[in-house]
């Protein structure tokens, strides 16, 4: 790791060129898809810069990913701020890769939690953080909706095919080599049923452009208030997907119930025409679990891979049954 943390930090040094910052050397914060560094800014305020991973996203797309934060940020959404770069562009090409880059302003606040960990609740008001998280939520498709999609705009989509097609954008979870063959055999035959539930569904839901990952990590919280960052697998989907997503990794949670139904009062307050969609939220509650599956196939050097695909199935498992009881 000692070695890729040296790489990612040159070129983090060879991207920052591109604007007119203080000579220093980038902080690396986090190393996911993404590589993300905190930088300082020409008057001190810390911004982050992202290193994209090679060959996940193409230029277009990222471009798209920019242009759509900058225009959820001019109507007033709490997302960060790309910062262009000296010659104007929001997005730099640089190095024999070529390697992309941007930076974007730093977003103030704490994480709303960790993925695997409880949720602290000491001295946080969770239902009414949830109940924002859902207006935020529904402020930021009803901009989508507004958006006025430039020439050349590229994103993903999470439709019927992105999500139960032959090649959904998260990979084959039905078609992983790591799992028994009585999963695969599973997961085959679960698809089928779930591509006739969503073609039967699909027609009456709202679809447009989603974040599509507002998870506990890309939800930052600040006297109450919420912001979302990380756009990078913002897309075309389905909405209840962006409710999903939030609702998915806080089931375990002792007070759940309280949280959806925070959530879905928040978001239902500024999209009242939502309400009749949330019948089918058990549906989407798995669709999303599916691509945790397709996500960790596709990374099979990841070093808990095979206990992460146990869990994952494990939990796709238990949604598909409270599916069938709520029908």
């Amino acid at each position: 790791m000692e070695g890729i943390v040296e790489t990612l930090t040159d070129r983090a040094i060879a991207a920052i060129a591109h604007w007119d910052l203080p000579e220093q050397v980038p902080e690396l914060i986090k190393y996911r898809e993404n590589a993300v560094f905190k930088v300082r800014l020409a008057w001190g305020e810390p911004a982050a810069l992202r290193l994209h991973r090679p060959a996940y996203h193409s230029g277009a797309a990222l471009a798209s990913e920019l242009a759509f934060m900058a225009s959820l940020r001019d109507r007033g959404l709490a997302v960060p701020q790309p910062i262009p770069a000296r010659n104007g562009d929001l997005l730099v090409a640089f190095g024999e890769g070529p390697f992309h880059a941007d930076l974007i302003c730093w977003v103030d606040g704490e994480p709303l939690g960790e993925t695997g960990t409880p949720l602290v609740s000491e001295g946080r008001d969770l239902p009414g953080i949830f109940r924002a998280v859902g207006r935020e939520m529904a402020l930021l498709h009803g901009a989508a909706d507004a958006f006025q999609q430039p020439v050349g705009f590229e994103r993903p989509a999470w439709d019927t095919a992105g999500l139960l097609g032959e090649a959904p954008f998260w990979g084959r979870f039905w078609d992983c080599p790591v799992l028994p063959a009585e999963d695969r055999a599973y997961l085959t035959a679960l698809r089928t049923t779930l591509s006739t539930r969503l073609a039967a569904a699909a027609p009456g839901l709202d679809y447009g452009l989603i974040h599509a990952d507002i998870v506990r990590e890309n939800i930052f919280v600040r006297k109450g208030a919420v912001a979302f960052i990380d756009f990078d697998d913002c897309g075309f989907g389905f909405r209840l997907f962006d409710l999903a997503t939030t609702l998915l990794r806080n089931r375990r949670e002792p007070d759940y119930p309280l949280f959806r139904s925070a959530l879905l009062e928040g978001y239902a307050g500024v999209r009242p025409q939502a309400q009749t969609a949330f019948a089918h939220l058990p549906l989407f509650l798995l669709l999303r679990a599916l691509t945790y599956i397709g996500w960790a196939a596709e990374r099979p050097d990841l070093p808990d891979n095979a206990d992460r695909l146990r869990r994952y199935v494990a939990d796709v498992r238990a949604l598909a049954a409270e599916m069938t009881e709520s029908l």
